[in-house]
């Protein structure tokens, strides 16, 4: 039930944020005008300039701009980017697949570690790996992603030379697999790094409750082996509470993407994103929005899918 509230809230809430971006690019001080003309703009006529801007649609109110984009939007046509000289479909096409390739390598990524560490954490409490993880996850709270990602860059680009400082490839070189492998360690790597802390923590709490349940005693009287008590008792509770820790923790990967992309120059929504920002690119910036709630909201309900999954007994709590 509340799987389908949520999807049905989706028709609700997109438009919604997608209005308050065009009141908000209204009431940017840039004019969208001069930044669609540059430094052509002293050199254009006011009859020209009023043309231009009635083609872009930049003098009529911004809900009656939001109005006419969401009409046209239910037809797949979102409109062109003045900032990029594109239509918005081809900046997402050719920008959207690398955003979400690192995301989702970042999150495997973030979900082996936080596998592995919080594990071994759990079953010697208070051992040396259990006060290193305590603080090694505090520092990493601590630390923005870009921080973590400049650090990167100066230790393994930079000082070592291990990997490239940044982009989908060498200069002048083609696209290949091995070249996209070798460039997204980086960005990936620091990307995981920043919701490791968040998965690790919380699954040495659930793992530790689940050990001190009376389901994983009553097995072990039973004599079942460690591995029989972790595959059967252990790790269902233990992914239940990470799969909603997940969806809770989408929003923030979807924007540490997009800081990261930035540091690393990765070819994907960061750079058009900024661009739309300065530029008061309003079809862009619309789009960039609710492609990203969309995300956060079909994330979240996919993580409420799985939870059920794993966990019937969320249905009843929920």
């Amino acid at each position: 039930m509340l799987t389908a509230r949520r999807a049905l809230a989706t028709l609700f809430v997109v438009p919604a944020v997608t209005l308050a971006t065009f009141a908000l690019a209204a009431l940017s001080p840039l004019d969208p005008l001069v930044t669609y003309l540059g430094d052509g703009f002293e050199h254009t006529g006011r009859a020209e300039r009023d043309a231009i801007s009635d083609s872009l649609g930049l003098d009529v109110p911004f809900w009656q701009t939001w109005w006419n984009w969401m009409a046209n939007a239910f037809t797949g046509d979102f409109g062109a980017s003045h900032s990029l000289k594109q239509p918005v479909t081809t900046v997402f096409a050719e920008r959207l697949p690398w955003t979400l390739g690192l995301s989702v390598v970042a999150l495997v990524i973030a979900l082996l570690i936080a596998f592995g560490v919080a594990a071994v954490a759990a079953l010697r409490p208070d051992g040396l790996l259990d006060r290193a993880l305590e603080r090694v996850t505090l520092a990493l709270t601590g630390m923005p992603p870009f921080v973590i990602g400049l650090l990167a860059v100066a230790l393994f680009a930079v000082t070592l030379r291990w990997f490239p400082v940044g982009g989908l490839t060498e200069p002048g070189q083609p696209v290949t697999f091995g070249g996209v492998v070798h460039h997204i360690v980086m960005p990936a790597v620091v990307l995981a790094l920043s919701q490791v802390p968040w998965f690790a923590l919380a699954l040495r709490e659930s793992v530790r409750e689940a050990l001190g349940s009376g389901a994983v005693r009553e097995a072990q009287v039973r004599g079942l082996s460690r591995g029989e008590v972790l595959r059967g008792h252990i790790a269902p509770v233990s992914a239940a509470a990470l799969i909603a820790l997940m969806g809770a923790r989408l929003p923030e990967l979807v924007v540490g993407a997009l800081v990261v992309e930035e540091v690393f120059s990765w070819p994907g929504l960061a750079d058009a994103t900024v661009e739309a920002a300065l530029t008061a690119d309003f079809a862009l910036l619309a789009a960039v929005t609710a492609a990203t709630t969309l995300v956060m909201m079909l994330g979240s309900w996919l993580s409420d899918c799985a939870l059920l999954v794993v966990d019937p007994r969320a249905q009843v709590e929920r």
